[in-house]
């Protein structure tokens, strides 16, 4: 038999995942901050659409800059994604103290995390849900993935520290080529 759930609950049941470490840079000066809240929103060109929440350190940079890195994350970076949420990126250099690799990007100005599976080079292509919502559509100018990984482990956030890990693929027949 089934029971409510808190609405407070309701976001553990649709998160999209994967996690993604969130790339800023301002003034010179990159940071990471942990993100579930996206979503894809077209195919070609590839846009996605992001909530970043106005009291993060990210949410300034990118409203300034226009420019981000979407950096897909295995399980394997668990502890430094945790880590990234965790602190504030307006008080230290993330990348130095969780060990992550900042490598230049292409197409912005936001550096890339070298131990991520994927990383996407994004600009803000629509900005009229941000005031109401903290909605941002991007789109990825550039996509890099490491060939190696076929079966990325990604992590899933199920809310209060929890994280679900992708796993089991299953292979069904499509339209869609």
């Amino acid at each position: 038999m089934k029971t409510p759930l808190p609405l407070a609950d309701v976001y553990a049941v649709l998160e999209p995942g994967p996690v993604l470490l969130l790339g800023t840079a301002q003034d010179g000066r990159a940071n990471l901050m942990p993100m579930s809240w996206h979503c894809m929103l077209e195919f070609e060109p590839p846009q996605v659409g992001c909530v970043v929440s106005a009291g993060n350190h990210s949410f300034a940079a990118l409203e300034a800059t226009g420019e981000c890195v979407l950096n897909v994350p295995t399980v394997e970076l668990a502890q430094q994604l945790v880590g990234c949420g965790n602190s504030h990126g307006d008080h230290l250099d993330k990348f130095a103290r969780f060990g992550l690799t900042a490598v230049p990007s292409t197409q912005v100005a936001v550096p890339r995390v070298e131990e991520c599976y994927a990383n996407l080079e994004c600009r803000v292509i629509d900005r009229q849900l941000v005031g109401r919502y903290n909605f941002f559509v991007l789109e990825v100018l550039k996509a890099w993935h490491d060939p190696t990984v076929t079966a990325p482990r990604t992590l899933h956030h199920r809310g209060y520290g929890k994280f679900m890990v992708a796993g089991e693929e299953l292979q069904l027949d499509s339209a869609m080529r």
